[in-house]
C-alpha cells in the first residue's frame, strides 16, 4: 500500500503506478511463484491542495513520478530481501540483447533459475549455470558473443574464460550480501535488469514445515 497527500485523480495515478510497477515489482522474483492476492495499491488523499493535474504527461508530475519510481523499487527490493530463507540480494543486468523485451526475459530466466540461486547461496561463482539459464530463456543468444561478469569482474568474454582470470575478487564478492551479475549477449542494444535472492535450506524449512 502506497499513499500520497497529492491531489491526483485515478486517471493520472494509474499509468504512473503501472509504469513504476513494471520497472520494480515486475522485475523481481523470490521463487518465480505469484499469488492471486499479489498487488500494489496507490492512494491519493488530496490533502496537499496542489493545482489540478489532468494528465500523467504534465511536467509538474516529473518529480512526483521519479519519487514514486524510487519508492516502488525500494519496496520491491525489501520483498526480495525478505524472501523465505534469503541471505543475499542478486541483481542481474543484461545488455547486448536484440531488444529490451528480450533482455528482460533473459534477466528473469537467470533470476528464476534454481541452479543459479543455489550457487549464489553456496557462494560459488558458477558462471556455467548463468550460461545455462541464458540458453533456457528461449531468447536469441550466441555462445561466441556471450560475456559474463560477477562483482564487476569479467569472467568470460565471447564465450571463453578471460585469460589470466583471477577469481580472488569474485570469491570475496560472493561472500557479500549483494551479488551483481552482468550478462552481455553481444547481439544488439537491448537492456534489462532483474532482482532475485539466493535459494537456501531455509527456504525448504519454512515452506515444508507448515500446513495451510
Amino acid at each position: 500500500f502506497v499513499a500520497t497527500d497529492a491531489a491526483l485523480p485515478a486517471a493520472v495515478l494509474q499509468p504512473l503506478l503501472a509504469a513504476g510497477a513494471a520497472r520494480s515489482f515486475n522485475r523481481t522474483t523470490v521463487d518465480s511463484d505469484t499469488s492471486t492476492s499479489d498487488m500494489v495499491l496507490l492512494f491519493a488523499t488530496g490533502q496537499a491542495g496542489n493545482p489540478p493535474v489532468v494528465s500523467e504527461t504534465d511536467p509538474a508530475l516529473a518529480e512526483f513520478a521519479a519519487a514514486l519510481d524510487s519508492l516502488l523499487l525500494e519496496l520491491a527490493l525489501l520483498v526480495v530481501r525478505d524472501g523465505e530463507g534469503a541471505t543475499k540480494l542478486i541483481r542481474i543486468q543484461v545488455t547486448g540483447a536484440t531488444s529490451d523485451d528480450s533482455a528482460q526475459r533473459v534477466a528473469m530466466a537467470v533470476a528464476n533459475s534454481p541452479l543459479v540461486k543455489t550457487a549464489i547461496a553456496g557462494e560459488d561463482a558458477n558462471w556455467g549455470r548463468v550460461v545455462m539459464a541464458v540458453g533456457k530463456s528461449g531468447e536469441p543468444a550466441n555462445r561466441d558473443t556471450l560475456s559474463i561478469a560477477i562483482g564487476g569482474v569479467w569472467i568470460a568474454r565471447n564465450g571463453t574464460v578471460v585469460p589470466d582470470y583471477d577469481e580472488t575478487p569474485v570469491v570475496a564478492h560472493m561472500k557479500g550480501s549483494e551479488i551483481e551479475i552482468e550478462i552481455d549477449l553481444g547481439l544488439g542494444n537491448g537492456t534489462g535488469v532483474a532482482w532475485s535472492c539466493d535459494l537456501t535450506h531455509g527456504y525448504i524449512d519454512i515452506n515444508g514445515s507448515y500446513r495451510s
